[in-house]
């Protein structure tokens, strides 16, 4: 991935890169100081969909970073667009403290099942609920796939698991809206004027985040934090750009290597 231009837009992920709930990684609010000083783009990516978009501005601001509203793009930002564009009134599989995105969404009498991280809502009466509406043909929408993430006390299952055992219960397949689509980097790009190939996204999650943006043109920073495990660098083709052990030190090779 030699020969590049320089770059013009950074990504960055949240929880995991930046924080970890309640809890700032170490350096990461000077870091971001010393990345806005410099000439590009930022945007702040994430799948997150425990809450939606205005608390978690609000969450983060009381973490002491410096970040706006419209830097923010969340895979519940991608799945109500999808949903307008399709026109179809969802079962909403999400947290409670996420609905406030999808104001405005008929709900009524659903043929569309969305499942984003709700863990009060992945018993058995509901999830047969929604096998029983796929079955009927409703498209089953996957805000994202993870298979994990990040908490104080230890990885907890992502929406993952449970978009798959719909997918195998009922054999079909779902439509995903946020990280790793390629979809999901590019539309967090439109409106910046860079191209993939002049932006870096900086990540905790090998897959999702690195072998995301790498498909989609960009290149990839690991970050040893929030859900990083051991031997993640080998669990995509081609290897992230770059490992590094925090937010702070990504920032860091960015100011000194790639402007």
């Amino acid at each position: 991935m030699a020969a590049r231009r320089a770059l013009k837009a950074v990504l960055v992920d949240l929880s995991g890169t930046l924080h970890v709930e309640d809890s700032a990684v170490p350096g990461a609010q000077e870091a971001l100081k010393r990345l806005r000083s410099a000439p590009v783009t930022i945007r702040f990516v994430t799948n997150t969909t425990k809450e939606c978009k205005r608390d978690l501005l609000e969450r983060l601001r009381k973490l002491g970073f410096d970040i706006t509203e419209n830097e923010i793009f969340t895979s519940l930002t991608a799945a109500r667009n999808l949903l307008e564009q399709k026109q179809v009134r969802p079962l909403l599989l999400v947290d409670d403290k996420a609905l406030p995105d999808f104001t405005g969404i008929a709900t009524d009498d659903p043929n569309a099942v969305v499942v984003g991280l709700a863990p009060g809502h992945f018993h058995y009466e509901m999830m047969n609920k929604a096998f029983q509406l796929i079955l009927d043909g409703a498209p089953l929408i996957a805000i994202h796939k993870a298979r994990y993430f990040k908490k104080k006390d230890g990885l907890a299952l992502g929406p993952g698991p449970f978009v798959t055992g719909l997918e195998y219960a009922t054999d079909t397949k779902a439509m995903v809206v946020g990280k790793p689509e390629k979809t999901f980097f590019l539309e967090a790009l439109r409106g910046t004027g860079c191209a993939p190939e002049d932006a870096v996204m900086i990540g905790d999650d090998c897959r999702d985040d690195v072998g995301g943006a790498q498909n989609a043109g960009m290149r990839g920073i690991l970050v040893r934090t929030g859900k990083y495990r051991p031997a993640d660098e080998g669990k995509i083709n081609p290897a992230p750009y770059l490992t590094c052990e925090n937010f702070p030190e990504a920032v860091e090779h960015i100011l000194e290597h790639l402007l």
